[in-house]
């Protein structure tokens, strides 16, 4: 039996103050008192949602990711989230999958949100990415991203876990909560989904709903509107299982993507 320990953080953000966030972060993870193996955080866990880059961009290395190495090392706990990352001229709605002996992986939001202006901001991302933790194959993605399957499909079975970290309003929560199930379902996968709870610098409110959605649809965790530090496990056989009982994953259409 493979089984994988997270703990997800279903977060209050404080509009535009990295200092703060990391401070309340910081302060709810201390309350973690059993070992786990992954910690995911929201999208734009330091600032909120913002479109400001200007004003909350980092460098690689900056503060937060300097900040993440420490809770990692602190929970020897793998810690994943997104933040605002500059490089040159250009900014990236950016995941860092951060160890705790100091290396990542990063991710670049694939499709920018654009009816809130985040394409006119941030720069897409063109690569996948897929970490093994513990034996387990995890494809880490961001908010809007939930919204194309094409992008996650599971193909050659490529991945275990689909992880979603987001920043996803109340308004739409009938989509995140269908979404979800959609993508464990049809990739055989689990689905583990972390979103904030309240309202933003703009007054959009976010209802949370974060939860954890097993291969074939069933909810491990769910819990809306409320801040939550919640630790769960999972087991692969349930992937294994699912997988073995319906073969359909071997009968989907092959194909690649013209990815610029």
């Amino acid at each position: 039996m493979n089984l994988l320990k997270i703990t997800t953080f279903q977060a209050y953000l404080f509009w535009e103050n990295s200092d703060k966030n990391l401070q309340n972060l910081g302060l709810r993870l201390s309350s973690i008192r059993e070992k786990t193996d992954l910690i995911v955080l929201p999208e734009m866990f330091n600032t909120g949602f913002s479109m400001n880059t200007e004003k909350l961009a980092e460098e690689m290395g900056g503060k937060s990711m300097q900040w993440m190495l420490q809770q990692a090392k602190k929970f020897d706990s793998v810690v994943t989230g997104s933040l605002i990352i500059k490089e040159g001229k250009k900014n990236y709605n950016r995941l860092i999958w951060m160890r705790q002996d100091g290396t990542y992986e990063k991710y670049d939001k694939r499709h920018l949100f654009g009816l809130g202006n985040e394409d006119k901001h941030y720069t897409a991302g063109n690569k996948k990415l897929f970490v093994d933790l513990n034996g387990w194959k995890i494809c880490p993605v961001i908010c809007y991203d939930l919204r194309f399957p094409v992008w996650l499909r599971n193909q050659h079975e490529e991945y275990d876990i689909l992880l979603v970290v987001a920043n996803w309003p109340e308004r739409r929560s009938l989509h995140w909560r269908t979404l979800i199930p959609a993508r464990a379902i049809e990739n055989q996968a689990y689905v583990i989904a972390v979103n904030r709870v309240g309202h933003d610098g703009n007054e959009v409110y976010h209802s949370g709903d974060s939860m954890c959605i097993d291969p074939n649809g069933n909810v491990i965790y769910y819990k809306p509107n409320d801040e939550d530090l919640y630790t769960f496990s999972i087991n692969k056989e349930e992937v294994e299982k699912a997988r073995r009982t319906f073969t359909f994953l071997k009968d989907a259409d092959d194909f690649k993507l013209n990815i610029k």
